[in-house]
């Protein structure tokens, strides 16, 4: 597929970056090519109250470093944003400009400006999770007589069983599962990466059950909605908040409690250390790349970082203070 010619040669040029690089030669995923989409359709439209330019009429060089540090700080400011949001926001645009700099170098100092815009430095809180109880209560939560309310629990029995990212669960199509002797089910993950992840017996037969009250043909999705389309990402957040409010009537932690998608994988994980399963087999359930990403995982469980502080006898040291003796020293202490 070839550009069109949208506006001015920036317009072609960014019809270029998403039709060429990065669909033809990266072959970036549907995923990626949206969360850029959506990058670009905030960055335009903030561009053109900022300016007073439709995006047609935008030239490379409007793209400036003041006019993205403006967009950057909107985006926490105004947008609500976190920095994990406005710095994926901002990779987007990097990534564009590296492409634009090779296509246009005349503009080369301008893109230069705003690359040297660093990333946003952002504190990386323990990640929160689910007991076991507050899963089962979730679980448990939606109306199984209802057509939606059976999906929401298969949906979220398959959830926590695979500790799949939303994107991988609402992506599954029928011919994804396998129901036969050994059940199990395909999972399509980041970078394209295909994992086999195991069923519960229970999970299965959830899923066994699910079947006949949908469009069972291999190509349509697992998880539909009334519609007979793929839930969005926001839709499935919905759809588990609705059941974490019904669980608090029943288990009280859950009250006031902010859990999405990514807190039950989060949980499938520590339930799965917890119950001594090797972390390397965990990485390749959750479909992390390398072992080190879900290190993660060690840091907030307490039990185990209490074994280890008992299997260690503590030394037994004087105790003793520092007392700065220089002016200088002391001001920097009370810093």
């Amino acid at each position: 597929m070839k550009p069109s010619s949208v506006g001015n040669g920036f317009g072609t040029l960014l019809q270029e970056f998403f039709l060429e690089r990065l669909i033809q030669q990266r072959n970036a995923s549907a995923q990626t090519v949206a969360s850029y989409r959506d990058s670009f359709r905030l960055l335009l439209r903030f561009a053109q109250r900022h300016l007073g330019k439709t995006p047609e009429c935008l030239a490379l060089t409007d793209l400036d470093a003041s006019l993205v540090l403006a967009f950057l700080n909107h985006l926490e400011s105004e947008r609500h944003n976190t920095i994990r949001s406005r710095n994926l926001r901002f990779a987007a645009i990097r990534s564009f400009l590296h492409f634009a700099a090779l296509k246009e170098p005349e503009t080369l100092p301008t893109i230069q400006r705003v690359l040297a815009i660093p990333s946003k430095r952002f504190d990386r809180p323990l990640l929160g999770f689910l007991s076991r109880p507050e899963v089962q209560s979730i679980l448990n939560a939606p109306d199984g007589d209802t057509w939606s309310g059976m999906r929401d629990r298969t949906l979220l029995a398959t959830l926590y069983n695979t500790g799949a990212r939303v994107s991988e669960v609402i992506g599954l199509s029928v011919a994804d599962v396998v129901l036969d002797g050994s059940s199990s089910v395909r999972i399509q993950g980041k970078g394209r990466k295909q994992r086999s992840v195991p069923l519960w017996r229970a999970t299965a037969l959830q899923i066994r059950h699910w079947l006949p009250h949908i469009d069972s043909r291999p190509d349509r999705p697992l998880f539909p909605s009334c519609s007979g389309i793929r839930l969005t990402r926001s839709a499935v957040t919905a759809r588990l908040q609705l059941a974490v409010q019904h669980a608090a009537a029943t288990c009280p932690s859950l009250t006031a409690r902010h859990i999405s998608p990514h807190t039950v994988r989060h949980s499938t994980a520590m339930h799965m250390l917890q119950a001594g399963v090797d972390i390397t087999l965990i990485a390749l359930w959750l479909g992390h790349e390398s072992p080190t990403t879900t290190h993660a995982y060690v840091e907030v469980d307490l039990g185990m970082k209490q074994r280890a502080l008992d299997a260690v006898h503590a030394s037994q040291l004087k105790p003793s203070r520092y007392q700065p003796g220089d002016r200088i020293l002391k001001f920097l202490e009370s810093l």
